[in-house]
């Protein structure tokens, strides 16, 4: 009988790091930060488990979407001399020398993770898969007694991994939990220190402290808080408007435009739905020569352009991902430093309900699935033209 040899070195992990994943327990819940290296231990883990599997043992490592499921996927194979496995693109699998298979897999669709034996797991990034997708993943090891780690970021408490990690935290026989921060990174020497006491500057509180030190939200996700926004609200302004934002309709939704005065206070509101010759017509009447930021986005771009013939006042801003974080977490601290005042209505219902969730690249802005966000759009907009920051008021 022939034996396999693999030479196999473990990447160097700071202490901490390896004890929340090479743990000796079945299962293990990581709260982590980001970058703080839960990531590439779960790549190491995943693939020792294999490591020691035998020909035709599946192993799997399951996140939220395809995207990211092709990004632990391209990590694992960096890791390896290429002699020592196979792969399949297309299907993102990688069968190691001794016949053990690693899949990459989607958890999109949850029906679709049941039916396999597996051997190990790693749930990436749980927080924003659905329950489900755990009770397929825990179906797949039940003959296998597979071992599973979960990672990711927090986010808020009103998640079925918030739970879990709670029942791990309190000693639930053969669970063990941990928690990385950006900070024990800082001690292990991975981040630089400055860089993250310039994020905690430059993010609002709440989402420094779910992104960087694992401390999971009250607010379930809701970047303004909702105690934030209750002290934000207050009369309409009497004033006359010093700037208007202004989300133009798309689809289903609602043209906005929101006046502030030179106070923060919102003094006018208008909220409308249209054809696009009439909402020219009814924005111009509106804004006259007050500085006004419109959404130049898509549909948006041939309006704007219409309204700056007659009114140069109007400024077009173009949504995209890295935009509109910037504009969410400027109107995030402005309500967090009651430097804008809001009326009761549909303002506040869709501030109240407006969430957020990590995502590789940052921190992705938007409605519940059902809901509108176009006031919340409009009022970033006129924050961003009045240039309120509650450091030092008005910029």
């Amino acid at each position: 009988m022939t034996t396999l040899e693999i030479t196999y070195q473990r990447p160097n992990l700071y202490p901490k790091q390896e004890r929340a994943i090479f743990g000796p327990s079945r299962y293990s819940v990581v709260e982590g930060a980001t970058k703080s290296g839960k990531t590439v231990a779960c790549i190491a883990w995943i693939l020792e488990q294999a490591l020691h599997g035998k020909v035709g043992q599946n192993f799997w490592w399951v996140a939220p979407v395809y995207s990211q499921t092709k990004v632990a996927f391209r990590r694992l194979k960096r890791g390896l001399p290429q002699h020592l496995y196979a792969t399949n693109e297309s299907e993102l699998t990688v069968t190691l020398l001794n016949g053990s298979i690693v899949r990459f897999l989607s958890a999109e669709k949850p029906d679709a993770l049941y039916g396999e034996d597996v051997y190990g797991v790693v749930l990436d990034e749980a927080t924003r898969m659905r329950q489900e997708s755990w009770f397929a993943i825990r179906s797949t090891i039940t003959a296998t007694r597979g071992k599973v780690r979960i990672i990711g970021n927090v986010k808020g408490r009103n998640n079925w991994a918030y739970r879990l990690a709670r029942k791990a935290e309190q000693g639930e026989p053969e669970w063990d939990y941990a928690k990385l921060t950006a900070y024990d990174a800082v001690d292990a020497g991975i981040l630089d220190r400055r860089e993250i006491e310039q994020a905690k500057a430059q993010l609002p509180e709440q989402i420094f402290n779910e992104l960087y030190k694992a401390v999971p939200s009250e607010d379930g996700g809701n970047p303004f808080g909702q105690g934030a926004i209750f002290k934000c609200i207050g009369p309409m302004g009497l004033s006359e408007p010093a700037v208007f934002g202004v989300d133009l309709a798309k689809s289903v939704d609602w043209t906005v435009a929101v006046g502030l005065d030179v106070d923060g206070s919102v003094c006018s509101f208008d909220r409308f739905q249209l054809p696009w010759e009439e909402t020219i017509v009814r924005l111009a009447r509106l804004i006259g020569d007050t500085h006004a930021i419109v959404d130049s986005t898509g549909v948006g771009d041939p309006v704007v352009e219409r309204l700056q013939r007659h009114l140069p006042s109007v400024e077009g801003f173009h949504f995209s991902s890295t935009s509109k974080q910037k504009l969410m977490e400027g109107l995030a601290l402005a309500i967090q430093g009651q430097y804008v005042t809001v009326p009761e209505g549909p303002l506040v219902s869709e501030l109240s309900s407006f969430a957020y969730e990590y995502t590789r690249t940052g921190v992705r802005y938007s409605a519940p699935d059902g809901l509108h966000d176009d006031c919340v759009m409009a009022l970033a907009l006129a924050v961003h033209g009045q240039g309120i920051t509650p450091s030092q008021g008005l910029w």
